[in-house]
C-alpha cells in the first residue's frame, strides 16, 4: 500500500510499504478514506525528528470502513464506518476508567516517561504506524473506534479523531465564566474550532493570530480579532486585550500554538542544533533539556486576568523551560492542560453531528489532496503558505 512516511528532517515521502494485518483478535482492518494532517504532525517533521526513524508511517486524524476484524471483535464489523481516535486506548484498564484515555496503562510508553501510544507518532508514543496510508491497524477493535453513520460527506465525522475533541477539551478546561471571555491564541485548526465553540456557547470570543486568512475564518463564526504583527505599542498582546476587557484581562485564555510559536529565537536555535546531534545524544537532550519556543504561553499568562484560567491545548515537549511562577503565582492563574482525551468526549459530539452542523466542519478543510501530494502539503501547512489551515488527504 501507499503511505506517507518520515524519511529525515523536512522530508516526507510517500512510499510503498506492507499491508497492515490482523495482530490481535482484537485488531480490525480498515481502508482509510480520508486522514487530516495536524499541526502536530509538524513537530515529526522539525522538532521531533530525533525520535523517529526513516520509513516510519506518520498520521494521526483517519477514518474509513472496515475491511477486516479480529475473531473476538463483537462492537463493529466488516463494512462500517468508522473514525479512529489519535489515542491508542485500551478502554479497561485504571487510567481508562477515569476517562484520562491520553494516559491509557495499556499503552503508556514508560521507557520514554510518556503516557498512551499515538498512532503515527514517533518512539516517545509507541511508534505505531500511523493513518496517512491506504490502510490502517486499529488494535482495541472493541472501544476504540467510533461508529459513524454512512449519511453525510467524510468531513462531517473525520474530525472527531483530533480536532473536535482537542478543541472541546480545551474549552472545558478554560472554564469560561457565564457572560466571560475567552482569549483564543492562535487560529489554526483547533485554535479555530475553540473560538467556534465558545461563540457556540454564548461567550465573547477573541482570537489571535498573524495570518489574516485564518482570523477572517474565525471573525465569520462572530469571534472578535487581533492581528498579531498589527499590535503597537508597549504590552503587545496582552495590553490590547486589557483594553478591551476593562483593564482587567480576560477571563479564560486557550493556548493553541504550543511549541511551533514564533518568537523564540533561543529556542529554535536549540531546537535545530539538537536535531543536528546523532539519535543516541538527541534523544535524552531533548526530553531532559529540551527548550520550547514559550512566547504564546507567556502572552496566555499576562493576558489572563487575576484569578483567571489558562487552558493549554498547543503541544509542548521541553523539560527545563523557565516559567514566570512569581507571575503565575501572584495573579492566581489556574493552570490546565494535556492531550486531548479523545474517547471521553465523541459521543457527545458525535450526537451533535448527525443531524446538524454546529461548528461548520462541513465546510472546515481548506485542502482536500491526493496522499501523493503529501510533501508538498507538509511544506506549505508549515509555511502557513496558500491559505492552508486544515488539509484532508484522499487515499
Amino acid at each position: 500500500m501507499k503511505a506517507v512516511t518520515w524519511q529525515g528532517t523536512h522530508n516526507m515521502q510517500v512510499t510503498e510499504v506492507p499491508d497492515p494485518r490482523i495482530e490481535e483478535p482484537t485488531d480490525i482492518i480498515i481502508r482509510v478514506t480520508s486522514t487530516g494532517l495536524c499541526g502536530s504532525d509538524l513537530h515529526l517533521y522539525e522538532t521531533l525528528a530525533a525520535f523517529m526513524e526513516p520509513g516510519d508511517i506518520v498520521g494521526h486524524e483517519p477514518m474509513g470502513i472496515v475491511e477486516e476484524v479480529g475473531a473476538d471483535v463483537t462492537k463493529v464489523k466488516v463494512g462500517d464506518r468508522v473514525v479512529v481516535p489519535f489515542n491508542v486506548s485500551c478502554g479497561s484498564c485504571w487510567m481508562c476508567d477515569q476517562k484520562l484515555f491520553s494516559q491509557c496503562e495499556t499503552t503508556q510508553n514508560p521507557e520514554h516517561g510518556t503516557g498512551a501510544s499515538f498512532f503515527g507518532y514517533s518512539k516517545l508514543y509507541g511508534q505505531v504506524p500511523g493513518g496517512q496510508a491506504e490502510y490502517l491497524r486499529v488494535p482495541f477493535g472493541n472501544f476504540l473506534p467510533v461508529k459513524v453513520p454512512h449519511e453525510h460527506s467524510d468531513d462531517r465525522f473525520l474530525f472527531l479523531s483530533d480536532v473536535l475533541p482537542t478543541a472541546w477539551q480545551g474549552l472545558k478546561y478554560a472554564a469560561v465564566p457565564d457572560g466571560g471571555t475567552l482569549l483564543v491564541l492562535g487560529a489554526g485548526p483547533i485554535g479555530d474550532m475553540a473560538a467556534r465553540m465558545g461563540v457556540r456557547a454564548g461567550h465573547r470570543v477573541i482570537s489571535v493570530d498573524r495570518v489574516p486568512e485564518r482570523l477572517a475564518r474565525t471573525a465569520a463564526f462572530g469571534a472578535e480579532t487581533i492581528n498579531f504583527d498589527e499590535v503597537k505599542g508597549d504590552g503587545g498582546v496582552a495590553a490590547v486585550v486589557r483594553e478591551m476587557t476593562d483593564g482587567r484581562g480576560a477571563d479564560s485564555v486557550i493556548d493553541a500554538v504550543g511549541m511551533e510559536a514564533h518568537g523564540s529565537p533561543v529556542a529554535q536555535g536549540v531546537q535545530k542544533f539538537v536535531g543536528l546531534l546523532p539519535d543516541a545524544i538527541a534523544e535524552p537532550m531533548m526530553k531532559k533539556a529540551g527548550i520550547d519556543r514559550l512566547a504564546a504561553l507567556h502572552t496566555a499568562i499576562e493576558a489572563v486576568r487575576r484569578g483567571g484560567t489558562v487552558s493549554l491545548s498547543g503541544v509542548y515537549g521541553g523539560a527545563v523551560d523557565p516559567m514566570p511562577m512569581f507571575q503565575m503565582f501572584d495573579k492566581q492563574v489556574q493552570l490546565r492542560m494535556g492531550q486531548a482525551n479523545v474517547r471521553a468526549h465523541t459521543d457527545e459530539l458525535l450526537s451533535m453531528l448527525v443531524e446538524d452542523d454546529p461548528f461548520g466542519v462541513d465546510a472546515f478543510a481548506t485542502h482536500h489532496l491526493p496522499l501523493d501530494e503529501a510533501p508538498q502539503a507538509y511544506k506549505h501547512f508549515q509555511k502557513k503558505e496558500d491559505g492552508m489551515v486544515k488539509v484532508v488527504f484522499k487515499p
